[in-house]
């Protein structure tokens, strides 16, 4: 989804909530309008936009100024939060558009956060650790009055990790002698205050979404009621229908990072439902086996190389059973499900009617277009979106971020066990009103009772009149 189409989606639910009778306790229906428009004006637009340019001497090239950015797109939950992306592709369009999915993401899991989003514009494989490391402190300094752990905590987010934000961390201290610091970032390392099982956090969290809906969710919601939802009921059905026909699942996995990786590890290891992991990509190369990937040893190769194996030699010399296929081929293989852990708008109005699976879990923010998204609803295939799919992460931030307040470190599984239950309670209301009411599609559903707690809390605090 592009910035435009999320507006679109927060018009169209703030205009549902308005007819909403005795929503927000507000028995006039003009006075009600009045109040969801000033609502809607305000959620639309964002706080703040801070462009940055970033000067780096470079080991060959000389000084090059980087474009850099930190959108802050509503506090009303509670302080900013939002990851930093190092990506060539980043631009303020894209980074006001994932802050504005962050105040979503986090009003719908009830995090005490708003949104905020940051990005850096570079490919980061084509600097040395010496630059990324001054990028980093300079990220800190051009961002200082506008960053720290009682206003915008930021996070790692693609193509940066918990190397950088140490960097970014002990940047921080330095600027900010004898200050509170350890909450500034999340998703630093153990060793720096970091919280335990935060690498996997959104990995898991992203499997368990599906998993949940189609274990868990499906086998209680039988008896329940009449169900809305008919055709994407029929498709759960089918799917474990499949499952008993061929004895597993197949599964195809689009990113092969810190996501993607870890969901083709939940998947394998599941033992509830056997499943096969069919087909695995990256920027490079997509590799499939219609009867399943060497998933283990695909990760060791990657942590080595930090990439896929991309060449007959390299699948040879690792013994990998797989077939070579273009990286964009891993939208159309056979399979189904897909879980979408790579970047935005892999799937759109060009290719979607190409796609086989049944089931799309986004890993990714915004992997599906709107017109692929409704499309998809039409046909009975079932959407799981991204703000209800990635949020382990930030759920595990949030518990990073309580972790440095009181100065003690949680276990790994206590954090994960956390991380869990916040979105078990999240996914159960999803699930539950997206297959029994009428809802446009579930990225609809979720978007309306994000902002139904928005607006609450906008009202509560005396923003709307």
């Amino acid at each position: 989804m592009k910035r435009e189409e999320t507006q679109v989606l927060i018009e169209n639910v703030m205009d549902e909530l308005s007819e909403e009778k005795g929503f927000l306790g507000i028995k006039n229906d003009q006075n009600r309008k009045e109040v969801c428009s000033s609502a809607k004006e305000i959620l639309k637009t964002t706080d703040k936009i801070i462009k940055s340019y970033i000067r780096v001497s470079r080991e060959k090239h000389g000084i090059v100024r980087i474009p850099a950015y930190r959108v802050q797109h509503n506090d009303i939950s509670g302080f900013y939060k939002g990851g930093i992306r190092f990506n060539e592709n980043v631009t303020e369009a894209e980074v006001e558009n994932l802050a504005i999915l962050m105040t979503i993401k986090n009003a719908l899991h009830r995090l005490p956060f708003g949104g905020a989003k940051g990005g850096v514009h570079i490919n980061p494989k084509n600097f040395s650790d010496q630059e990324l490391n001054l990028i980093s402190k300079k990220y800190v300094q051009r961002f200082k009055p506008d960053i720290g752990p009682n206003h915008d905590i930021p996070a790692p987010d693609l193509g940066t990790n918990e190397r950088v934000i140490d960097w970014m961390v002990g940047e921080y201290k330095t600027i900010h002698p004898g200050e509170s610091y350890l909450g500034s970032f999340t998703g630093k390392s153990v060793e720096n205050g970091g919280a335990r099982g935060r690498r996997e956090a959104t990995g898991k969290g992203t499997f368990l979404s599906y998993r949940w809906l189609i274990q868990d969710w499906f086998h209680t919601s039988a008896d329940r009621g009449e169900v809305k939802r008919n055709l994407q009921w029929k498709t759960l059905q089918k799917l474990l229908q499949t499952r008993e026909e061929k004895g597993h699942i197949d599964v195809a996995i689009q990113g092969f990072g810190n996501v993607g990786s870890v969901v083709a590890t939940e998947a394998i290891q599941y033992e509830s439902i056997t499943h096969h992991v069919v087909a695995v990509s990256d920027r490079d190369v997509t590799l499939y086996n219609k009867d399943g990937l060497d998933i283990d040893v695909l990760n060791a190769f990657a942590r080595t190389h930090a990439r896929l194996p991309f060449t007959q030699g390299e699948l040879d010399e690792t013994h990998i059973d797989a077939v070579i296929l273009k990286a964009e081929d891993i939208l159309t293989v056979e399979t189904d499900v897909m879980v979408l852990a790579a970047v935005e708008d892999q799937i759109h109005k060009q290719n979607m009617k190409e796609v086989k699976a049944k089931v799309f879990v986004e890993g990714a923010n915004a992997p599906l277009t709107q017109d692929a998204d409704d499309y998809f609803e039409s046909i009975g295939k079932i959407v799981i979106p991204d703000i209800l799919v990635n949020a382990g992460g930030v759920i595990v931030s949030y518990l990073e971020w309580k972790q440095s307040r009181i100065t003690e470190h949680y276990g790994e599984e206590k954090v994960i066990d956390e991380m869990s239950a916040q979105m078990i309670e999240t996914l159960q209301r999803v699930y539950d009103e997206y297959f029994y009411t009428d809802s446009a599609t579930m990225r609809y559903r979720c978007f309306y009772l994000a902002l139904e707690r928005l607006t609450n809390l906008l009202y509560r605090h005396g923003k709307l009149f």
